[in-house]
């Protein structure tokens, strides 16, 4: 047995003692790989910050310093002259909660009746919707904005919200996570007389709300960065949103002096980076939910 167990040892430590060797390289490889990529992420970030701090020559000048010197704030007040700020904010901030309490109610119905309603063509719809997250936004916006202009929505908060309204990600992602819950949990809500709705709320969502919260922030975050669509819907800044308040900013401004334009893209970024530190946590675990059993 002795021999056996020393052989045993031996024969196994030549190919062990390799693979601890190149671990140290893995890592260092892999440490090197995060700080390209944190320096390529915060690099231009770190740049608009800088320049909305900066007077307006020094923006200009060659070598670029890196470091304000000296810092100032006036910026951020030609902000609010060159457009109407508030406004635009007053906008984002109506189209993003509207179209995010739409999107994660719809989403988590219409997650709940694929995953656990039986009806005729159940199989059919999810296919539906699975095909719908292979179209590219930009090939509908053609006739989106014909039947909007029909209906006589242009220029207003329904024309930009209602179009924007799907939910095929949010039902695709909430539905193969309501699948993957414990069968037991939920025959047992059915043999207690529980029905759909009182099992959605009582059975279901509690065990989900980390991914709830997830499709919650990407909701967030994409609509609050919307663009195209209500810059082809807006007039003007009666409904506009923020990004479209920056390129009005920018056809004033960025021409010759990038200082408010810098300023006014930091003041745009700042809720949603709030919001997204905020709720990291729970959009990571929502995301990597199921991906780890022990």
């Amino acid at each position: 047995m002795t021999t056996t167990s020393w052989r045993t040892a031996r024969s196994a430590a030549p190919a062990g003692a390799p693979h601890e060797r190149r671990t140290p390289v893995r890592a260092l490889g892999g440490y090197l790989a995060m700080l390209l990529v944190v320096v390529v992420v915060a690099l231009p970030l770190y740049w608009i910050l800088v320049s909305a701090l900066k007077e307006r020559p020094d923006i200009y000048t060659v070598p670029v310093t890196w470091v304000p010197d000296p810092v100032v704030l006036e910026n951020f007040s030609a902000v609010g002259s060159g457009v109407a700020f508030t406004d635009f904010l007053r906008n984002s901030v109506i189209i993003t909660v509207v179209l995010t309490v739409v999107q994660v109610v719809l989403g988590v119905l219409s997650a709940f009746a694929l995953a656990f309603l039986r009806f005729p063509g159940r199989t059919a719809v999810l296919l539906f919707v699975i095909a719908a997250l292979m179209v590219p936004n930009q090939i509908t916006m053609i006739s989106n904005y014909a039947l909007v202009a029909g209906l006589g929505w242009r220029n207003t908060y329904a024309g930009i919200i209602v179009p924007l309204a799907g939910v095929a990600f949010g039902t695709f992602l909430l539905r193969n996570h309501f699948v993957s819950l414990p069968r037991e949990i939920l025959e047992a809500a059915e043999m207690d007389a529980a029905g759909p709705l009182r099992t959605l709320w009582r059975v279901v969502l509690p065990m989900s709300w980390p991914t709830v919260v997830a499709f919650t922030l990407i909701t967030v975050v994409n609509e609050w960065n919307q663009y195209l669509w209500p810059l082809l819907m807006a007039d003007d800044e009666s409904v506009a949103p923020l990004p479209v308040g920056l390129t009005q900013l920018q056809d004033a401004e960025g021409l010759t002096n990038w200082g408010p334009v810098m300023a006014g893209t930091v003041l745009t970024m700042t809720p949603i980076l709030v919001v997204f530190v905020a709720l990291q946590r729970h959009m990571i675990k929502g995301l990597t939910t199921g991906a780890v059993k022990g």
